[in-house]
């Protein structure tokens, strides 16, 4: 028995606490794990989906096919004269990347894992953040050095939510798109809309349209899978060490998570919940504060990257943002999440 708490089942051991997890990545690591999570380990083009009331579902996986085939080896790097090597840069007007916007539970990242997976050459995949954090750890410069010379580039997740990121990922893309490299990316949000409610986007115009130049932008109609069959709210259990399932389990207050996110850098996430076959969460509350509520999104993210059932008492994870955060510019993130929460809640 838990000190004050409920009896575990017998088939389970006495579970850890994610609050005193705290993991230390190295550049190396981070570097390393720039490829799809396992959910998506197994992702192709002729894996996908579509849904037949939505044409733009097929027509977009069709085109990022064709996006990957026309550019294998395109940034390898060439031989000029006397040997010296030469920018593989792309013809002037050409596109470096294309950009699936849609909303979320239309297989954005599906597609995208698909085309990593189908790319020829040297290639990444990571979200939006994982990026922002390689550039923390070894500088724009290392960052740009390690970059240099992969074929295709894959981001997830693309939001801009502050100033430095805006200025940072265009000067990224530019650079590596100036030597071959080319960008495969998804987002809730059209390119030339992002940051839009969130920082003074309006100042940085500028370089918000010259990065969405560069890309070919793709709109993926259609439902969120996750609810297609039904549509239903996170679940929610009275007593949540007795429904924990049995293998490698975490059982915590809600509260001391989000406070102990704090404490652990977003890109370190990935390795918090490594290991992992589901997360007890007790007394789950609105949130008072937007820092911490998009903490927990980025927790979300990697919890169903990962696969990690989540067993919660409370509030439904669904419903702990209030009104006046979804009506802010993070919206399209917290419904994001919120569809995540309901399909781990209810996995079997």
């Amino acid at each position: 028995m838990l000190p004050g708490g409920p009896s575990l089942p017998e088939h389970a051991s006495a579970p850890s606490h994610l609050v005193d997890r705290d993991p230390q990545v190295t550049p190396q690591q981070m570097a390393a794990a720039l490829v799809p999570p396992p959910q998506f380990a197994d992702a192709s083009f002729e894996s996908y989906r579509p849904d037949p009331d939505y044409p733009s579902q097929a027509e977009v996986r069709d085109t990022v096919a064709a996006f990957v085939a026309s550019g294998a080896g395109a940034a390898a790097p060439r031989r000029g004269l006397f040997g010296r090597r030469r920018s593989a840069a792309p013809e002037a007007g050409a596109k470096s990347g294309v950009y699936l916007d849609g909303g979320f539970g239309v297989g954005k990242t599906h597609l995208l894992a698909a085309a990593y997976h189908a790319a020829s050459g040297r290639k990444t995949f990571g979200t939006f953040i994982e990026y922002t954090a390689l550039v923390g750890a070894l500088g724009f410069q290392g960052t740009v050095d390690l970059l240099r010379g992969t074929a295709l580039v894959c981001i997830d997740e693309f939001e801009l939510d502050d100033p430095g990121d805006t200025m940072m990922m265009t000067r990224l893309i530019k650079e590596l798109s100036e030597t071959g490299t080319r960008f495969a990316a998804t987002s809730n949000t059209p390119p030339g809309a992002l940051g839009e409610g969130r920082f003074a986007a309006q100042d940085f115009l500028r370089e918000i349209q010259a990065m969405s130049d560069r890309f070919d932008t793709l709109r993926i109609d259609g439902l969120d899978y996750r609810r297609r069959a039904v549509d239903e709210s996170a679940a929610v259990v009275p007593d949540v060490a007795a429904a924990l399932p049995a293998g490698a389990v975490t059982l915590d207050d809600f509260d001391a998570v989000v406070a102990h996110l704090g404490t652990v850098h977003p890109s370190k996430y990935v390795a918090l919940v490594e290991g992992l076959d589901a997360v007890g969460l007790t007394d789950a509350r609105p949130f008072t504060d937007q820092t911490d509520a998009l903490r927990w999104v980025a927790l979300v993210d990697r919890l169903y990257d990962a696969q990690v059932r989540i067993v919660a008492s409370g509030t439904p994870l669904d419903a702990v943002y209030p009104q006046s955060m979804l009506d802010g510019g993070y919206r399209k993130k917290y419904l994001r999440a919120a569809s995540r929460v309901v399909a781990l809640t209810r996995a079997a």
